[in-house]
């Protein structure tokens, strides 16, 4: 294969090192401990968790992706994994609502549309397609990566709007650690433990955490709209949450080129549902809810080995278990159960070949296949529902050098969903195909331009097609995939000294949108007007365009700063009238540090967005959309770095004790001080 010259490799190394490396060594402790530190830290990513990884072609992944590092996890106090995503650009969090659910959406896609994956396993629930976030804490992680529009296809079926992929760590030393606690208002507390120890041949990681906390303070302000308030004092009620985690990875590298890994993670969690305080209550009635648990159970074999000089063969097998129980109460007493614990077990099994080749001069083949089997049961009264969905997918990418300075990637990938199983209603199947287009080029030696386009697909969820959504829904076991085409253009790279730029200009139209309309059928004995039911079809049509930019500016050794502004701009194009909720059109985080000595650090940051617009349904059934107030909070944060291996830190969270929230009716939390510290060993 033909080498790149100097000047295009300069080009790449140096516009790879953008938002996440410049953050790492703009905020971590003195200069040249920064800077040793964070080739340390990017050691310990596992790469083989990586879905994409820098070719051989000297280049970094695709454009468009990027990730947050645990020295930004750990310097923002971003402890799950929706808080940790939330400080890059396109990528917006919604929190609280009926089900106390924390979603992601990215660029206004949802989880649904941008699957979660750990070390490229596939972790979205199999019924519905989401995920609680909150539910994914950050602790043992190396990194998170985030894919776009024109995500890499070898990620698997249903990345329609992108993918987010956590990357666990490896150790790189015979013995190795790092522990870590804090504790905040409202009996918020945490600690982790993460060991390892990599003796050449293999190499051995462990992690334990734990976080909960038992309330949290209400902003400055509140006041609990409904009739009969559950939420009279300063902390929220009914609002506590635990989540347990221990997880392990064995891996076996018998040369410089193979690798054999076994990988365990276990998940206990349990939270409760703060109840709605605002003025619509008498329309959406009230939900005294809690989980007992939400548990999640992954074992997965990845491997890679090298055959030859060209050809690299790499594997992932796994099964998930996903356990849930929701209790429901009659009351804000929380004594009187409505019925029995509404219980659910879903399970994944699936697999993925890949086959990379590099015999071609400029040319690095990617080829995947990928199965899936979902299974979801549904304890009912009249038996137990069963239903099974088998997915498999086969995929395509080239990466090329064109010349000296230009870089293409083109993929496809052809993918079936068949329902092997589905209660009372007939098995069938559908089909989908993706496609992609991205060019590079090498602007100068510090910067780099990129356009892409791209045809992504999602197929519909169990509960999509068969759901009766507790007598108010008419299934339809026969709806279509949606489907999106993406079209981008960006830069990155260093403008000028001390400066890390990202840009990008995008526009996603959506096709086939799966919507919920209203039919005229009998059956659905909940829903008013007798006569009509509520069902999810194929009619939507969206325009979803926006601009993103990231700049992160190191000054000094002493002064550095940066920010992550996203504009969105989403429209129902086919009935104007029907707004697309929780998502703001302006989000800005941004963060100044100042280093006033080698062992000092005080850190500041403001998170502002506008309001986001929810929906309800007046007392004659119209649907009323209005708007959510915008808000800025402040943050602020000291730490103190006695050596390289011990830090302690202090710090509050909406310094102003602002009244804010993501879904109507349900604030989130107020003035917060924390402590909290760690040691490496």
């Amino acid at each position: 294969m033909r080498h790149q010259s100097k000047r295009a490799t300069a080009a790449r190394h140096q516009s790879v090192c953008f938002v996440p490396r410049a953050l790492v060594l703009s905020m971590m402790g003195a200069l040249a401990v920064s800077q040793a530190h964070a080739q340390e830290n990017n050691d310990r990513v596992f790469q083989l968790g990586k879905v994409v990884v820098q070719s051989s072609l000297d280049r970094e992944a695709p454009l468009g992706e990027s990730a947050v590092s645990q020295k930004e996890m750990q310097a923002f106090d971003l402890r799950d994994v929706g808080a940790a995503v939330s400080v890059q650009p396109g990528v917006t969090v919604s929190a609280g609502g009926a089900r106390n659910e924390q979603m992601v959406y990215v660029r206004g896609f949802d989880s649904r549309q941008v699957p979660l994956f750990l070390d490229g396993i596939p972790q979205y629930v199999p019924y519905d397609g989401y995920v609680d976030f909150t539910r994914f804490t950050t602790m043992d992680l190396s990194e998170i990566r985030v894919a776009k529009g024109a995500a890499s296809l070898l990620y698997g079926p249903n990345i329609m709007g992108g993918a987010i992929n956590l990357v666990t760590r490896k150790p790189v030393k015979e013995f190795e650690g790092e522990f870590r606690a804090g504790y905040a208002t409202g009996d918020q507390r945490y600690s982790a433990l993460n060991v390892g120890t990599n003796q050449g041949s293999w190499y051995l990681q462990a992690g334990l955490s734990w976080s909960g906390e038992r309330t949290f303070p209400l902003g400055r302000g509140f006041e609990d709209q409904k009739a009969r308030p559950t939420d009279t004092g300063g902390m929220r009620s009914n609002a506590s949450q635990m989540d347990k985690k221990a997880s392990f990875k064995l891996g076996i590298t018998p040369n410089a080129t193979d690798e054999y890994v076994i990988g365990y993670v276990n998940q206990k969690g349990q939270k409760d549902n703060p109840v709605y305080t605002g003025v619509n209550d008498a329309k959406l009635g009230q939900r005294y809810w809690r989980w007992p648990y939400w548990d999640k159970e992954s074992l997965y074999f990845l491997s890679s080995t090298q055959i030859g000089e060209s050809n690299t063969i790499k594997t992932r097998v796994y099964e998930d278990k996903y356990k849930n129980g929701l209790d429901m109460y009659s009351d804000g007493q929380y004594a009187t159960l409505t019925g029995p614990t509404s219980e659910y077990t879903d399970r994944t099994r699936g697999a993925a070949l890949e086959w990379v080749n590099t015999s071609l001069d400029n040319h690095e083949l990617h080829f995947a296949l990928h199965y899936k089997e979902d299974q979801h049961r549904d304890p009912k009264s009249s038996g137990t529902e069963h239903y099974k969905d088998v997915t498999t997918s086969l995929a395509f990418e080239d990466r090329i050098a064109l010349g000296e300075l230009w870089q293409l990637r083109v993929g496809a990938s052809h993918e079936r969903r068949k329902a092997k199983e589905a209660h009372n209603f007939e098995t069938g199947d559908t089909d989908a195909t993706n496609g992609l287009l991205e060019l590079g080029y090498d602007w100068s030696e510090a910067m780099q331009v990129y356009g892409s386009v791209a045809y992504k697909t999602r197929f519909p969820t169990i509960k999509d097609r068969y759901s009766s959504r507790m007598g108010y829904a008419q299934p339809n076991p026969d709806l279509k995939p949606e489907h999106a085409i993406h079209y981008e253009l960006g830069l990155r790279g260093q403008p000028w000294e001390g400066a890390q730029l990202e840009s990008a200009l995008f526009l996603s139209q959506v096709r086939d949108m799966i919507q919920s309309t209203v039919i005229q059928a009998p059956g659905c004995d909940k829903y008013r007007p007798v006569g009509f039911c509520d069902q999810a079809t194929n009619v939507g049509k969206a325009r979803q365009m926006g601009l993103e930019l990231s700049l992160q500016q190191e000054f000094s050794a002493h002064w550095s700063a940066g920010l992550a502004y996203t504009y969105l701009n989403r429209r129902n194009q086919s009935d104007p009238d029907v707004k697309l909720v929780d998502t703001p059109n302006h989000r800005l985080f941004a963060h100044l540090s100042w280093k006033p000595a080698a062992q000092w650090e005080v850190m500041g940051s403001v998170e502002t967005e506008s309001g986001r617009y929810y929906s309800y349904a007046n007392n004659k059934g119209d649907q009323i959309y209005e708007k959510t107030p915008g808000f800025a909070l402040l943050g602020l944060k000291g730490i103190w770095r006695p050596n390289s291996d011990i830090t302690l830190e202090a710090g509050v969270r909406n310094l102003g004790d602002k009244l804010y929230q993501y879904k109507e009716g349900y604030p989130m939390p107020g003035r917060v001080w924390f402590v909290g510290g760690s040691y490496r060993f």
